[in-house]
């Protein structure tokens, strides 16, 4: 089995909702945007139903994310939670559903919840199934678990000053595609002298040098804007190509800061 290619890049929907966000999903489309990422917690999908309902692209043209939240992990809540959503979205299927955290202390036994995503995948609820914030010991357990070739993605925090390199090397080699969020780091990238420097170099933008960096690793990008502009730009950064040394320069600024880091997360690598 061939593993498909996630449109790159995605829409990030963390904290947007109501008319912002519909907006923000309309502009998006308009703009080529296919690929949307949503989950449960983020308490959105509503809205990302409806402005999908209502742009004038079909729904075989998009690809859409939710996620499972840790609380719902228990198989009847996993297919419950899974209902929820594609009711919420107006959909029959996501184009991909992900584990959005392990069970917190493997409270749920992990072979418990990827049998329960496995199922609804085989239902036709899912056309691809991942998981989001593992470490490399866990992507491994799960594909122990499930087989080889069964999850399309792990969703980890990846931008310049959280590079992650162990873990998306060590996905990548296993078949898994990378998606980062968060790759603009909250904006801090945007304050970067170094990214600022190559940015100008180029005539873009520092957020255009990040994605840029971002998909020179492999690693789909999912950021969040809700300004028309920065999603053109986010979409024209497939132009950019950095040299070797602007490469370089970026893999120096790593420096470890994790910014999505809950009191139940595992341990990271």
């Amino acid at each position: 089995m061939s593993i498909p290619t996630l449109p790159n890049p995605g829409l990030g929907t963390f904290r947007l909702q109501g008319d912002t966000l519909k907006r923000v999903i309309h502009d998006a489309l308009a703009l080529g945007f296919r690929h949307i990422d949503t989950a449960q917690m983020y308490d959105n999908e509503q809205d990302v139903g409806a402005a999908i309902a209502e742009s004038q692209v079909p729904r075989e043209a998009l690809f859409v994310t939710t996620k499972v939240w840790h609380d719902r992990l228990e198989p009847a809540s996993f297919k419950a939670s899974v209902e929820e959503s594609l009711e919420k979205l107006g959909t029959d299927y996501v184009d991909l559903l992900l584990i959005h955290w392990p069970s917190p202390d493997d409270a749920v036994p992990m072979a418990d919840y990827l049998t329960a995503l496995r199922e609804v995948q085989q239902a036709g609820k899912a056309r691809h199934i991942g998981v989001s914030n593992f470490t490399i010991a866990q992507v491994d357990r799960a594909l122990e678990i499930l087989g080889p070739e069964t999850l399309l993605t792990n969703q980890i925090e990846v931008h310049p000053f959280l590079q992650n390199r162990a873990v998306v090397e060590h996905c990548q080699a296993r078949g898994l595609t990378v998606t980062g969020y968060m790759p603009l780091a909250v904006g801090k990238v945007l304050k970067d002298e170094t990214l600022k420097a190559i940015a100008e170099a180029h005539g873009v933008t520092s957020a255009q040098v990040v994605l840029a960096w971002t998909r020179s690793r492999g690693v789909v990008a999912i950021p969040s804007s809700t300004r028309r502009e920065h999603l053109a730009a986010n979409l024209a950064a497939d132009d950019l190509t950095l040299g070797d040394d602007e490469i370089e320069a970026i893999a120096r600024l790593d420096r470890d800061e994790r910014i999505a880091d809950p009191d139940f997360a595992p341990d990271w690598d």
